[in-house]
């Protein structure tokens, strides 16, 4: 068990969690590389995932100008990317799972990487939602993914920090967009654009190909860090089947907050430039400075929630209580942004969604540690995936939701962003619920409530 301030898992009697390593050992092993080396290609990786998503929402002005579309038609767009992404999260976590992260990560991306570029190649509202739904296909594998290799390459006490850090690329790419995307449109348009971002995801292939192998196969992998990252895993187990995985407590916790709270980022992300230039008049040459301070702001966050729940680990913490406790710090930082439709000056708005995006991705970069500490090794994949695709059933509605709101009010944004705090709360309350006991865990995995 996690009992002393070093915080680093080894075996303890076969339970998966474990003892702990010593500290003039601990000091040796830090200094090694490889972990970091995988977690910086799940950094890029996000990053360009993230881009490959949020061009759209850079673009909806534009787009909107020029293909006539109206904010329902905008609407279905993102609702049928939700729907792939959906689908694709039951399935390639399992096939994550089943086949490994190298193959099965690797082919994801290269899925939303051709859809990320035929983009450009479309017109009609019909086209673009097609290729959204081709996009929504292969990101549905970046999640289980990351998790996956997270839980691999990371024993328990850094797997906040590591998450922390690869969501991060969630909000670099965001920033990234309107900092970099508007002067690609200016200078090539928007078809090019769309494929130029495609074009990213292909070339990072070859690194990943290159060098990532799972743990007990990399040959470049010292044996002590070796040993720090396995430190306390069970042994190899069979996959887990669906009705095992759906009799947890720890599966339905965590579907739970992903389905109320994973449709906040994306109405950030998708609606978020259209908000600035309907509330605030902000064009696309424009939108670069308020887009970058949000998300410089929310990759802050996602960093903090990280490293904050990893060091109350290091500090003796029981970890799920570590990851609550930093959720619920995280949720403080959401409820200003209530205010956000109604504040007067644009600098007032993009803070007060600036600091509610810094909570979510500090919650975020929690969420998702949450499959590697309740789930056994095999079932990783699956449950990161089950809970991505509820997730983004959730951001399905919200998607159509956010239409009809818009539509009804002549695209004011109060109400939206009143109910944004209401999603957190209710989700941290039922994580505390659900998780209250023992009886939520798989027996394969030692009790962290």
């Amino acid at each position: 068990m996690n009992n002393c301030k070093t915080g680093v898992w080894t075996a303890d009697g076969g339970d998966g969690m474990g003892s702990i390593i010593g500290g003039s050992e601990m000091n040796s092993i830090t200094k090694i590389k490889s972990r970091h080396l995988v977690l910086a290609l799940l950094f890029v990786a996000t990053t360009i995932n993230s881009i490959d998503r949020s061009l759209i929402g850079l673009l909806k002005p534009t787009l909107s100008h020029q293909l006539g579309w109206t904010a329902e038609d905008y609407a279905s767009i993102v609702f049928w990317f939700n729907t792939a992404y959906a689908i694709s999260y039951l399935g390639l976590g399992r096939i994550i799972d089943w086949i490994g992260v190298r193959l099965g990560f690797a082919g994801a991306v290269l899925l939303w990487s051709v859809g990320a570029a035929l983009h450009g190649l479309v017109s009609t509202v019909t086209g673009f939602a097609s290729m959204r739904f081709v996009l929504g296909l292969g990101e549905g594998g970046y999640l289980p993914g990351c998790i996956k290799t997270t839980r691999l390459w990371f024993p328990g006490d850094e797997r906040g920090f590591s998450s922390g850090v690869f969501n991060a690329g969630v909000t670099l790419g965001a920033l990234l967009t309107p900092a970099v995307m508007p002067f690609l449109v200016i200078a090539l348009g928007w078809r090019a654009t769309f494929i130029i971002s495609g074009l990213a995801g292909l070339v990072w292939l070859v690194p990943w190909m290159l060098y990532y192998r799972d743990p007990h196969l990399h040959p470049g992998l010292d044996p002590a860090e070796h040993a720090l990252i396995t430190a306390g895993d069970p042994q190899p187990q069979p996959q887990t089947s669906w009705r095992e995985l759906l009799s947890w407590r720890a599966t339905w916790a965590y579907t739970a907050i992903q389905f109320l709270t994973s449709p906040v980022w994306w109405f950030y992300l998708f609606w978020m430039p259209d908000f600035l230039n309907s509330a605030h008049g902000i064009n696309l040459a424009r939108l670069g400075p308020p887009l970058v301070s949000v998300y410089v702001i929310a990759m802050l966050g996602s960093l903090f929630g990280g490293t904050v729940s990893s060091r109350m680990i290091k500090g003796g913490m029981q970890p799920l209580k570590a990851r609550k406790l930093t959720m619920l710090i995280c949720l403080i930082g959401v409820f200003p942004v209530v205010f956000a439709g109604t504040v007067q000056g644009l600098w007032a708005a993009t803070l007060l969604v600036g600091l509610a995006a810094a909570g979510h991705q500090g919650w975020a970069a929690n969420m998702f540690t949450l499959p590697g500490d309740v789930a056994p090794q095999s079932a990783v994949g699956a449950l990161a995936g089950f809970g991505g695709a509820i997730g983004a059933v959730g951001g399905m509605f919200v998607a159509k939701l956010v239409g009809f709101v818009l539509t009804v009010t002549h695209n004011s944004y109060t109400l939206l962003f009143m109910l944004v705090p209401a999603a957190y709360v209710l989700a941290i309350l039922l994580l505390q619920i659900l998780l209250s006991s023992p009886a939520a865990f798989p027996k394969s995995v030692l009790s962290l409530a």
